[in-house]
C-alpha cells in the first residue's frame, strides 16, 4: 500500500525489507491510547479472507487480559465491504493487528514460517489451548499446531525453557529426545526425562 492517508491513520504505508519481511509504518495519534513500537500483524487472504473478525473474537475469548482495540471496515461498494480494513486487539496484554484482503493477486497466506509462542504454567492450560486452537491434527508436532485460520501456534510449558537453560548437557539431551517424538507436549514426561539424569555437579 502506498504511503498516504487511510481511514485508520493519517499517514500509513507498507514496505518489504531485504529479508522479505513486511512492515506497516503507521503514524499514531498521540492523543489516543498508546501502542507499542512494533505490533505483529496478521493478514487474512485467500480461503480465510473475511475471517479476521472471527479470529479476533476467538483469540480474545481464549486468553486472559484480552480485548479489542480500534476497528476500521472496508466501506460499501468495495470488494471487501464490511470486512476488516484494519483492527487491533490485545492477547494477554500484548497488542496484535489484523486485516482482511480478498485481492486474488495475493500469492501468500499464513505459513509455519511465523508462529505465535504461548508459554503455559500447567498441563491443564496447555491442553485447554491446544483443544481450542488445533484444527489440523496432522500439523501437531512438538507442541506446534495450526488453527482453523491457518495460523501456527507453539503451545509449550514454561518449565521447558528453564530445563533447557539450566540443565546439564545430559539433561538437555534427555529432554530433547523426550519431546521430539511428541505431538502435544507432556510436561510430566519431559520432567521425568530431565530428573532421570544424574544431577548437575555443584560448582
Amino acid at each position: 500500500m502506498e504511503i498516504g492517508e487511510y481511514p485508520f491513520a493519517k499517514r500509513y504505508g507498507w514496505v518489504e525489507d531485504r529479508y522479505g519481511v513486511n512492515w506497516q509504518l503507521i503514524l499514531t495519534d498521540p492523543s489516543g491510547e498508546a501502542r507499542p513500537l512494533v505490533v505483529p500483524s496478521l493478514m487474512f487472504t485467500k480461503g480465510v479472507a473475511g475471517q479476521a473478525d472471527q479470529a479476533i473474537e476467538s483469540y480474545t475469548s481464549l486468553f486472559p487480559d484480552s480485548r479489542r482495540g480500534q476497528t476500521a471496515r472496508y466501506p460499501p461498494g468495495t470488494p471487501d465491504a464490511g470486512t476488516l480494513m484494519f483492527a487491533d486487539f490485545q492477547l494477554c496484554g500484548q497488542w496484535f493487528a489484523a486485516m482482511d484482503s480478498a485481492d486474488p493477486g495475493h500469492a501468500f497466506s499464513f505459513t509455519e514460517g511465523v508462529s505465535l509462542l504461548v508459554e503455559c504454567d500447567t498441563q491443564q492450560e496447555m491442553d485447554r489451548l491446544t483443544e481450542a486452537l488445533s484444527a489440523v491434527p496432522a500439523a501437531e508436532q512438538c507442541g506446534w499446531l495450526k488453527d482453523r485460520f491457518g495460523i501456527s501456534w507453539q503451545i509449550t510449558p514454561r518449565a521447558l525453557q528453564q530445563m533447557m537453560r539450566d540443565g546439564t548437557r545430559a539433561q538437555v539431551d534427555a529432554v530433547t529426545q523426550a519431546f521430539l517424538p511428541m505431538k502435544r507436549l507432556d510436561v510430566a514426561a519431559i520432567r521425568a526425562a530431565y530428573e532421570g539424569q544424574a544431577p548437575r555437579a555443584k560448582a
